[in-house]
């Protein structure tokens, strides 16, 4: 429970349903890292302590017990310390990917059963679904109904040890049923609470970075002109076009990250298009990859729409999605998650596209 209307009315469905309900939250901030305090919710930031009071709250309200699960340390360890080696290496981590598989769907029930407290099913308030397969002892992963809030692609990590114990409310609702349904049964104050997808309480990341960790370097182009300097590659993604801080005829993109030699390069929007993606460390959601030539949709990030594309193995367990049409940005760091019509097929990480 995040104290926002979605966990709130999928508790509320739960207990509806004749469920017998507890909420149970996680616990990562510290304060061991300097973040203003500016009022905003994000998944880690000062603002934690009023969440965790709102999920309190909500819970009272609900008439269910309410259980806080510290997981501070481990948070920094497979979160924070994962993020800034993505980025110290020229990449753009995931955090949001990394966090529910690890540590949400993870960690969190392990050290709640551990704690003595016991339950059959862990649900969200994602807007996803699970279903079983037609034949065997399978789980299906699939979208959201509601196209705009759907979450599967923060979710096709999960193995099917993990997905066969979940349960998810919401995924077969859109978002304005759920804020009607809040307001109809008297969580209008929890309806009307500001929604946050953000990582950090900040649009900063760099004081999650250690001194020395981002300098300074150079900015080129494609011919290896140089156009200006950068403010530390940790500022930067593939794909960016505003605060370069270059003068040009032209519009320039990041078109590359070369972490080795901290050098930011630029290049015309056709030039950061790209035919195909490497991805590595791919999970299938069934555990049987594809066959090779299977077609797809691939979506390179949480808000991309999806690229036609089709699925072949390399060696080194590495996948390659070759796109129909060539597709603009494709970030090494980022996830890449393979649908079937609704259905998840499976997610990797990007890699840097040679040859």
């Amino acid at each position: 429970m995040s104290g926002g209307v979605d966990s709130t009315m999928a508790a509320w469905l739960l207990k509806e349903q004749g469920h017998q309900v507890l909420g149970l939250t996680m616990q990562i901030w510290d304060g061991s890292i300097s973040l203003p305090d500016a009022g905003r919710s994000g998944c880690y930031g000062p603002g934690e302590a009023r969440d965790i009071a709102d999920a309190q709250a909500a819970a009272a309200q609900l008439g269910i017990p309410h259980h806080v699960i510290g997981l501070t340390e481990e948070y920094k360890e497979w979160v924070l310390d994962y993020f800034r080696a993505e980025y110290r290496a020229g990449r753009t981590p995931n955090p949001c990917v990394v966090c529910n598989h690890r540590l949400k769907f993870g960690l969190l029930l392990e050290r709640a059963r551990s704690s003595g407290i016991v339950f059959d099913k862990f649900a969200t308030g994602h807007y996803a679904r699970v279903e079983p397969a037609a034949t065997g002892d399978l789980v299906r992963l699939l979208r959201g109904v509601d196209p705009k809030k759907d979450q599967s692609y923060f979710i096709a990590r999960l193995t099917q040890t993990q997905l066969r114990g979940l349960a998810f409310p919401l995924g077969a609702m859109n978002k304005t049923e759920v804020l009607q349904l809040a307001r109809d049964h008297g969580f209008a104050d929890v309806a009307r609470k500001e929604e946050s997808q953000d990582f950090i309480e900040s649009d900063d990341y760099s004081p999650l970075f250690k001194p020395g960790e981002s300098r300074p370097g150079p900015i080129m182009d494609t011919a290896g002109k140089v156009l200006g300097k950068h403010r530390g590659i940790i500022h930067y993604t593939v794909g960016q076009r505003e605060g370069l801080g270059v003068a040009s005829p032209q519009r320039l993109y990041v078109k590359e990250i070369r972490a080795a030699t901290n050098t930011l390069i630029l290049g015309r929007r056709d030039e950061v298009l790209n035919d195909f993606c490497r991805v590595a460390d791919v999970n299938w959601v069934s555990g049987t990859p594809p066959p090779d030539g299977t077609e797809c949709l691939a979506r390179l990030r949480y808000r991309h729409t999806g690229a036609a594309a089709t699925l072949t193995a390399e060696p080194g367990g590495v996948w390659r999605a070759a796109f129909t049409e060539p597709q603009f940005a494709v970030t090494p760091g980022q996830a890449a998650v393979f649908y079937a019509g609704d259905e998840v097929l499976g997610g990797g990480w990007i890699m840097k596209n040679e040859g």
